[in-house]
């Protein structure tokens, strides 16, 4: 983990130097007399009317915040507001004509500042940084979906809430005892103990004192250099979120410090959010499953390069 320390204060830094350079920390927006904040909450309004709660929401700010903001457009007739047609107890705000002239001027402002910003790149250049940013606002909305959310290597209580977990997914999936999947595993009410071997490691997801999910690592038997990606289940309330990618990271990050140097894993077609996941972090489809683990009924084998 200490390896991603450098790229952490790195990309603060770079994070901080872009909200400074682009004039996110100054009074005014550019030469227009609205501040940041004043400035997109024009933005947001400009495409439809908003109560403060969805302002707020949309601009990632608290209510105080966002109320402030509207107020002061409201006092230089850039915005109004009036009462929800279908709640009396908030207000909707909306832009007003002069709203709308000042806000083609920031327009006007702000493409060309972008412009002059996108003529120091390549057509190439300018797509690498439009998909970086698209996986850098992803990751900053999956890390609040996650927050209430704790990751940690698993203990021996946590035993019976995970093999839960386990068995309420595969119920939900059809993945039945009988067929070979990792549900009729004999060790299942005992997993603090099989993952305490040496190159294994088993971890959970915790929400407020439950267990909703959770992965492990262990050697594939006779395939040295190789370990195994198992048991990789999630309740529900634990899906969307982003979870699943960043327990397998950090199965990853395990895995190459234990000194693995590929990844494998046996699926099925059932599990098709599993499945894509998994292409997703990179595994290639194998003609035919490695060692032999005993899951005959998980009929796609998978191997990832670490």
């Amino acid at each position: 983990m200490t390896q991603d320390l450098p790229s952490s204060s790195q990309l603060r830094q770079l994070s901080r130097y872009i909200v400074r350079s682009l004039g996110m920390l100054n009074a005014a927006y550019g030469d227009l007399p609205l501040t940041p904040v004043q400035a997109h909450a024009l933005f947001e309004i400009g495409t439809q009317a908003l109560t403060i709660k969805e302002l707020a929401a949309k601009l990632s700010i608290d209510k105080s915040n966002a109320s402030r903001a509207i107020k002061h457009l409201v006092d230089k007739n850039l915005a109004h507001s009036q009462m929800h047609a279908r709640d009396h107890r908030c207000l909707v705000v909306q832009i007003t004509p002069a709203g709308k002239k000042l806000l083609a001027k920031l327009d006007v402002q702000q493409n060309t500042l972008f412009k002059d910003i996108l003529a120091q790149l390549t057509q190439e250049q300018t797509q690498q940084i439009e998909q970086a940013l698209m996986l850098y606002n992803q990751a900053i909305q999956q890390a609040k979906l996650q927050s209430s959310y704790q990751i940690r290597q698993a203990t021996q209580e946590d035993d019976a809430a995970i093999a839960q977990v386990i068995r309420d997914v595969s119920a939900e999936y059809g993945l039945t005892a009988d067929k070979g999947y990792s549900v009729a595993d004999p060790t299942l009410d005992c997993l603090s103990d099989v993952y305490s071997q040496a190159g294994a490691k088993y971890w959970v997801i915790e929400c407020e004192g439950k267990v909703v999910g959770g992965a492990g690592i262990a050697p594939l038997a006779d395939n040295d250099g190789v370990c195994e990606l198992q048991k990789m289940y999630f309740l529900p309330e634990a899906r969307g979120k982003g979870l699943a990618t960043r327990l397998a990271l950090t199965c990853f990050d395990f895995a190459r410090g234990a000194g693995y140097q590929q990844c494998y894993l046996e699926t099925t077609a059932v599990l098709t959010e599993a499945l894509k996941l998994y292409e997703k972090l990179g595994f290639s489809h194998l003609a035919a499953p490695l060692g032999n683990t005993g899951h005959d009924a998980c009929e796609i084998p998978m191997l990832l390069s670490l």
